[in-house]
């Protein structure tokens, strides 16, 4: 499956709540095309990365005033052919139907089946319960005259007067509970500013890797201040330091930045093992939605090893991630934040979102969340964030064979020919060795099923170089296994 990655240029939240325009024009949603090469390579459905914070919009509906009618009259008489609420649900309260659901009912009628009760006969017994009510509020009167009278006379100095608390008392907050984790969670993220040598940018999310001042995050959310540009993060506290990218991974959408003149007292936030999270699992998210930094979410666990090839619309090669799916609200700007557990360890780093296909908030060109958001597990972006940190470049497991990117549920078929003229099945690597040949079709990796090659590169991207990984194939109508050991590659490129 492919979504968007978020990340791209978002303004910064407003400090005060924006005046609603009537309706911004509605632009066209970008699409991307995906692609990768490393071993195996391949786009497959779409994920988007998050952009430009939509104009606030608002939903205006017609107030019906209290038309005027014959004098002394209200409702006014009912017009021919009115129907009233007896007959449907129309008319039936107009301004309130034309503001919810953009019909209403009959114009400037409201209660059109209403009938004005006939006015009851009067007798001398309705006189006498008037009388009777007017004598009952003297006496009420007289006797609260009376208590505050001999309360007044009977007030010595000592009596106590009593008053409504003005507190709620001290609020505690447990350390397993949303707010708790996210008191001890927040100072330890960043909003990340990247800016290009041209101007062009967007905001991101990261959080504390170790005391050191290393910052993990998504490579699309730095990518546009690699070459020279210009990156800062930002502390919920308010202080802003100048960074720089340490390394970054485009294949599997990770990267670390260092700050400059980073302070001493960092926390680290803890990593968790996403080898053991399970579907039901609740789940903080962290981050900068629309630039509103600092955000945090709720959800759970929906899936586990959710295949996912993503793209920010560059025309780049794709990432490709095993991911964990959550319904915690993910939206532009989350990128590159933690996906927490329900201890505050970080089981993943939120990366993509799948996005409706018409950009839906405000009417601009990409729409948020839908409940279906996508972090790269943790024990996949730490190997990978130690390997940037001492090298400056990723290693990526390999195969050793080109593997057809189309979308399809049969498994990753083994091309005939190899990316740019090479050979199909590279001589000498682990495919070849294990007795992989063009036209294999690998239908699992280990337990896991293969549907295609992209659901394949980002299994084998899980493991690291030298892993031994069973292989099932298909050649001829039959079905093979053999054992495999992963090779590597080092770079993007």
């Amino acid at each position: 499956m492919s979504t968007e990655n978020e990340g791209t240029a978002v303004p910064p939240a407003p400090s005060a709540p924006p005046v609603p325009v009537d309706a911004p024009a509605a632009s066209a949603p970008h699409a991307s095309d995906a692609g990768a090469s490393g071993g195996a390579q391949g786009p497959g459905p779409e994920l988007v990365h998050a952009g430009p914070a939509p104009a606030y919009a608002s939903a205006q509906g017609q107030q019906h005033g209290a038309p005027g009618g014959p004098e002394g009259a209200w409702p006014p008489p009912q017009p021919p052919g009115t129907p009233s609420y007896a007959d449907g649900a129309e008319g039936a309260a107009g301004g309130a139907g034309g503001a919810g659901a953009g019909g209403a009912g009959p114009t400037g009628v409201w209660g059109a089946g209403y009938q004005q009760p006939a006015p009851k006969p009067k007798n001398g017994r309705g006189g006498l319960v008037a009388a009777i009510l007017v004598a009952a509020l003297v006496a009420g009167g007289l006797g609260g005259g009376l208590g505050y009278t001999l309360a007044k006379n009977n007030d010595n100095g000592s009596s106590t007067t009593l008053s409504a608390s003005d507190s709620g008392g001290s609020v505690k907050r447990d350390a397993g509970t949303v707010a708790g984790v996210a008191q001890r969670a927040l100072p330890s993220t960043v909003t990340i500013e990247a800016e290009s040598t041209n101007g062009e940018g967007g905001t991101g999310t990261g959080f504390v890797f170790d005391t050191q001042g290393h910052i993990v995050t998504n490579n699309h959310v730095v990518a546009d201040a690699v070459d020279g540009g210009k990156l800062t993060a930002t502390f919920p506290n308010g202080k802003k330091y100048d960074a720089e990218v340490v390394g970054h991974a485009q294949g599997y959408d990770v990267a670390v930045i260092k700050l400059k003149n980073a302070p001493s007292d960092l926390k680290p936030l803890t990593l968790g093992n996403s080898d053991q999270v399970a579907v039901g699992d609740s789940t903080i998210a962290i981050g900068a939605p629309f630039g509103l930094s600092n955000t945090v979410t709720t959800g759970i666990i929906s899936a586990k090893n959710r295949p996912v090839a993503s793209s920010d619309g560059s025309g780049s090669n794709a990432s490709y991630m095993s991911a964990l799916q959550t319904d915690a609200s993910i939206n532009p700007g989350n990128s590159g934040g933690p996906l927490l557990d329900a201890q505050g360890n970080v089981i993943g780093i939120n990366s993509a979102i799948q996005s409706t296909s018409g950009g839906g908030l405000g009417g601009t060109s990409q729409s948020g969340s839908i409940g279906l958001g996508f972090a790269i597990p943790i024990n996949q972006a730490k190997y990978v964030a130690q390997q940037l940190i001492k090298t400056g470049k990723p290693v990526y497991a390999k195969i050793g064979a080109s593997v057809s990117l189309e979308d399809s549920t049969g498994g990753a078929k083994i091309t005939t020919e190899g990316a740019g003229g090479s050979a199909p099945v590279e001589a000498g690597g682990p495919a070849a060795k294990a007795g992989l040949k063009p036209g294999d079709v690998i239908t699992k990796l280990d337990d896991h099923v293969i549907d295609s090659g992209p659901t394949l590169i980002g299994e084998i991207w899980t493991h690291k170089p030298g892993d031994k990984v069973k292989i099932t194939y298909e050649r001829d109508g039959q079905t093979h296994t053999v054992d495999l050991t992963l090779g590597s590659r080092t770079g993007d490129s």
